[in-house]
């Protein structure tokens, strides 16, 4: 995939998707910004990539503060003199409550990251994009944000709105050489999927019930689909949401 030299930030990158996403970019070229809340799980993303003789740094941000994005895109800029590629991948889960028992602070702390995060880094990255001309937004959504998913209120919100961003974005931005697009993916072996199962192991049954290939996705098949939306070989690609979930939505 051709992404060799480009710089790019992904979000979350600590863990699960984020994580096997930037090690993707790294394996096929690209410069990574591994960003996260938690420095100490970056840090190793960054050593592992390192140790395979790939490009990365650490940068902290939680993406819920204007204040620490405008400084994580503003300091990858001063560090590399560009900024190729974000991908918007940080996010918290659902708390599996109906939405009459949705708690507010639950509501807010899950629309804080995973909907204003998401429009906090589209806003300062597109900024940098229209000064030097180009640039690659890929927002990492889900199955949650195409179709209904009950007791899961907050989630569901957040994910709705990454999808209606990206295409909202999309528009804006197709003649101005920058593309959005994102990523659904279903249930994918990772630490959000692990969080369900354990306060409700009956899930996990169910779950699998319920995808066509009676399997969850792994990371590394999300972090493919990513790589390639963000690469030069999908040019004529935006507003789209690529959908990888087993076939669960059909």
């Amino acid at each position: 995939m051709e992404v060799k030299d480009k710089i790019v930030i992904v979000t979350g990158a600590g863990s699960g998707i984020g994580r096997a996403t930037a090690i993707h970019f790294a394996k096929f070229g690209a410069t990574v910004v591994v960003s996260d809340i938690n420095t100490e799980s970056a840090q190793k993303v960054v050593d592992e990539i390192i140790s395979n003789k790939g490009k990365a740094i650490v940068n902290k941000c939680n993406v819920a503060k204007f204040e620490e994005v405008e400084n994580l895109v503003n300091s990858t800029v001063n560090e590399f003199g560009k900024l190729d590629v974000i991908v918007n991948n940080a996010g918290i889960g659902p708390n599996l409550l109906r939405t009459h028992e949705s708690r507010l602070k639950d509501w807010d702390a899950v629309i804080a990251v995973n909907q204003t995060g998401v429009f906090y880094c589209m806003k300062v990255a597109l900024q940098q994009f229209l000064e030097q001309g180009y640039g690659n937004i890929v927002n990492i959504a889900s199955l949650a944000g195409l179709k209904a998913s009950p007791n899961n209120i907050s989630y569901s919100a957040s994910k709705f709105a990454v999808v209606g961003m990206t295409k909202s974005a999309a528009m804006e931005y197709a003649t101005k050489n920058i593309r959005v697009n994102a990523v659904c993916p279903g249930y994918t072996e990772s630490a959000l999927l692990n969080q369900l199962i354990g306060a409700k192991p009956e899930m996990d049954a169910i779950l699998k019930s319920v995808i066509p290939m009676k399997r969850y996705g792994k990371a590394e098949e999300i972090a493919d689909a990513v790589v390639w939306l963000a690469s030069d070989n999908t040019r004529f690609i935006t507003g789209q949401t690529i959908t990888l979930d087993g076939g669960t939505s059909l």
